[in-house]
C-alpha cells in the first residue's frame, strides 16, 4: 500500500478558519481525526490551518493507544507543510519519536498518548507563519500491534496585528 495524505475536517483548505482578534491574546485550534487503520511511513495526517500572521506559542497532541504491543513501534511527529514562503519542517514542533503509551505516574494516569509541543519551540521560542499555514502530522513508522482510536492536536496561539 502507498502512504497517503488523510485530512480532518479542520485541515480542509476550505475549512473554517478562526478570526483574528486582538494581537496578543491566547488563541486556539484544535482537531480531531480517527485513525481506523494502521499507518505507514509517510501517512499525513492534514490536521488544521493557522491563519496568516500567527505566532505558535504551546500546544498538546493526545490520543488513543494506538499501538498496544509490549515493544511498540508506532512513530509519528508534528510539523507543517510548505506554504509559499516556509519550507514544509515535517518534525518542526515534535519528533515524537516511538510513542509509548505507558501510564506515567504523576502525568498522565491512563494508557494513551499526550506531547507537549516542541521542537522549534524548545530550540528557537515561538514560531511565526506570515501566510495561512497547515499544521500536520506524519507517521514514520507503523503501530507494531495496531488500536484504532483518534489523535487530537491542539495548537496555541496568538495573532500579529
Amino acid at each position: 500500500m502507498a502512504a497517503e495524505t488523510l485530512t480532518a475536517t479542520k485541515g480542509k483548505a476550505v475549512a473554517a478558519r478562526p478570526g483574528v482578534g486582538p494581537a496578543g491574546n491566547l488563541k486556539v485550534q484544535y482537531s480531531t481525526y480517527s485513525i481506523a487503520a494502521n499507518v505507514e511511513d509517510g501517512d499525513i495526517f492534514e490536521m488544521l490551518w493557522l491563519p496568516a500572521n500567527s505566532t505558535v506559542v504551546g500546544g498538546f497532541l493526545y490520543a488513543d493507544p494506538l499501538d498496544t504491543h509490549a515493544t511498540p513501534t508506532l512513530d509519528m511527529d508534528i510539523g507543517f507543510a510548505g506554504n509559499g514562503v516556509d519550507s514544509a519542517d515535517p518534525d518542526a514542533f515534535g519528533n515524537l519519536g516511538v510513542w509509548d503509551d505507558a501510564v506515567v505516574t504523576g502525568y498522565r494516569p491512563e494508557a494513551g498518548h499526550v506531547y507537549p509541543l516542541g521542537g522549534l519551540l524548545i530550540t528557537d521560542g515561538p514560531v511565526t507563519f506570515t501566510v495561512p499555514t497547515k499544521i500536520q502530522i506524519e507517521a514514520n513508522a507503523a503501530s507494531a500491534t495496531f488500536a484504532a482510536g483518534q489523535v487530537t492536536l491542539v495548537v496555541h496561539y496568538v495573532v500579529n496585528d
